[in-house]
């Protein structure tokens, strides 16, 4: 991803955005299954420009068809396509650089259109971005997992959890732990990797700490 957006002025100004409760940051995979037909335009159109949408979560509000959107996405690229027999797709979108949003575009198409504003996030595209970057960061986060999974009496592979890459570790964790909509917002706006793994840090002592376990949205034991 580096060696193709070096820096802002390569990625498009103008994206179409998915509003999803779905966590992609920068440099992580996320994989979709894309069947609601205004979708299906959305992916046909990416397809045949520059594979690029901006994922952001939803606000709520009045128009459940168009509700209000979070101020900060992360626009990624389609990066795998299958079609299913039934005419779904099968995608896998690699985040590239998180956005401030824009204004949005007049409707022109079943899907919806917004300004980016990637300088914010310029470091995003570094392709040694926070060098250094460790134990200091990992031990803390690995007690806050160890006490997290305890609570909710699951597992975890934890030799894999201690060698995998500290960027992979904090995104792979973000992206499948049970967070609500404004804990995602609140990864996915840290200040970079060391600022994502504080905050998920916190989340996972918060749920730790917090002394009432629901057994019905307790997720499946990780491997």
């Amino acid at each position: 991803m580096a060696a193709t957006y070096k820096t802002t002025t390569d990625l498009p100004q103008v994206i179409p955005v998915f509003p999803l409760d779905a966590l992609l940051l920068p440099g992580a995979q996320l994989p979709l299954n894309i069947f609601e037909p205004r979708y299906l335009n959305m992916i046909d159109d990416a397809m045949a420009s520059d594979r690029m949408i901006g994922m952001i979560q939803a606000r709520g509000g009045d128009d459940r068809e168009r509700p209000a959107l979070a101020q900060v996405g992360c626009v990624g690229r389609i990066t795998a396509f299958a079609e299913t027999n039934d005419g779904r797709y099968l995608i896998t979108i690699t985040g590239v650089c998180r956005f401030a949003l824009g204004k949005e575009l007049p409707a022109g198409a079943p899907y919806r259109q917004v300004q980016a504003d990637y300088v914010p996030f310029a470091a995003d595209l570094a392709s040694d971005a926070e060098p250094g970057l460790g134990a200091a960061e990992r031990e803390p986060l690995l007690i806050a997992l160890g006490r997290y999974l305890d609570r909710r009496d699951m597992a975890v592979d934890w030799e894999a959890a201690k060698e995998a890459p500290l960027d992979a570790l904090v995104a792979s964790l973000c992206m499948a732990l049970p967070f609500a909509a404004a804990e995602k917002q609140a990864i996915l706006e840290a200040e970079g990797l060391a600022g994502r793994a504080e905050v998920l840090a916190a989340l996972l002592n918060f749920d730790a700490a917090s002394g009432e376990r629901d057994d019905d949205d307790a997720p499946p034991a990780m491997h």
